[in-house]
């Protein structure tokens, strides 16, 4: 008890380091907006404004295609808003369907549709972690979290469970030397390393996961890359940044998670694994998927439609547009964006202080730009950073009035 009660309160800790420069963003009117209608990424706020928006992480637009709203309004007439009970339970036709789609475009692995990825993070590592995965084994002196300290914030709030398994520890993925020690300390120990990653950053960067896969090899241990900003958005069929630099293949030793709440243009979470087995261990013991709802029906026909035109060729079309006004975006802001020339959706205008954040998000709000503001803790402590989520959808005339109120 002593020892449990000795331990830091990172949660304290993250508090009362935490500026007030949200609030202020808050009662300024910089985020939190109230949007009442839109076309495109055009959007009406609750004072009747009119604004583009660069909020948004839906990067292909797909959530207002024709195909998906009318398979989610079809779906409302046959069965409601909901089925409300665990898939094991009951489920609807589109669940198997989702999941028999998904896993052609992951070349034949197998795919976990959840409600969410954060329930994707809850119910698959500690399974992972206590191996009773079948193609995930571990070490019988168990196993070791190592996760990337700029991984997302659905995966560090679960450290503390985590801990129930195994040890925990952060890593910094720009310290070359940082993961390779972690792995060989893990390793000397006896147990299983488990390295836990975004692919593609919320905030920035792309992560290496081919070369953090190489790391791992030698001593069998197992890479988990959330690849939620990354779905859709790379590959013939839209599988996403992770599985494409891994070259199209699932490998042994890796577990994918992704959204079908960003780029896909549905709503919910999957995992992705090797084989029919480990589907029988996930279905059984992972707790969102036996005491937790499916996706809510008329979501879950959408989601069915957005993967057949994952697999029929046109989220194809709508990537090439993507990178086409991320490229034209980078030449307007000179390269000097977080990002700039990356295969990442995400661009971002770094600031030195919080002040001169805030008077380039006044810029952007006074141009009719809508954009996501980050501090602390999401960026370095004292400084800002204007997140621009970039569309397929986004115009010339948008991108350029962006740039134009940046100022840079």
């Amino acid at each position: 008890m002593t020892e449990l009660m000795s331990r830091p309160n990172w949660v304290a800790s993250r508090v009362s380091k935490t500026s007030d420069s949200l609030d202020r963003a808050f009662a300024e009117g910089l985020t939190g907006h109230v949007i009442t209608a839109r076309t495109g990424k055009q959007v009406i706020l609750a004072d009747r404004s009119q604004a583009v928006e660069f909020v948004s992480c839906s990067y292909l637009g797909l959530e207002s295609h024709p195909d998906l709203i009318a398979a989610a309004t079809e779906a409302m007439g046959r069965f409601g808003l909901h089925f409300s009970t665990s898939r094991n339970r009951g489920r609807p036709p589109y669940l198997f369907e989702l999941e028999d789609l998904l896993s052609v475009m992951y070349c034949g692995a197998k795919v976990a549709a959840f409600t969410s990825v954060s329930n994707v993070h809850l119910g698959v590592l500690p399974l992972l972690g206590a191996g009773a995965l079948p193609s995930y084994p571990v070490a019988e002196a168990g196993v070791a979290f190592l996760v990337e300290k700029t991984a997302h914030a659905s995966i560090q709030v679960i450290r503390g469970v985590l801990e129930q398994i195994g040890p925990t520890r952060r890593f910094d993925m720009t310290d070359p030397t940082a993961l390779p020690d972690a792995v060989r300390e893990v390793a000397a120990s006896g147990r299983t390393p488990i390295v836990l990653v975004d692919g593609v950053g919320s905030m920035g960067g792309l992560i290496d996961v081919a070369s953090m896969l190489a790391i791992l090899e030698p001593c069998g241990g197992h890479l988990y890359v959330d690849d939620a900003h990354g779905v859709s958005i790379e590959g013939r069929l839209g599988a996403g940044y992770a599985f494409e630099a891994l070259g199209g293949i699932l490998p042994d030793n890796v577990m994918l998670a992704g959204s079908l709440s960003k780029a896909f243009g549905g709503a919910g979470g999957f995992v992705v694994v090797p084989s029919e087995h480990d589907m029988q261990v996930m279905r059984k013991f992972a707790n969102p998927l036996v005491f937790g709802h499916s996706i809510m029906v008329p979501m879950l026909a959408a989601n069915v439609a957005a993967a057949w035109l994952h697999i029929e060729g046109q989220v194809a079309e709508l990537q090439k547009q993507l990178w086409d006004n991320a490229a034209e975006f980078d030449r307007l802001t000179s390269g000097r964006l977080v990002n700039a020339g990356l295969r990442s959706p995400v661009r971002g205008a770094l600031f030195d202080s919080e002040d001169e954040a805030f008077a380039a998000a006044r810029r952007l709000k006074q141009a009719g730009v809508l954009v996501l503001p980050a501090f602390y803790p999401t960026v370095a402590k004292g400084t800002g950073l204007m997140r621009f989520g970039v569309s397929a959808l986004h115009q010339q005339h948008h991108l350029e009035t962006a740039a134009r109120a940046l100022g840079l």
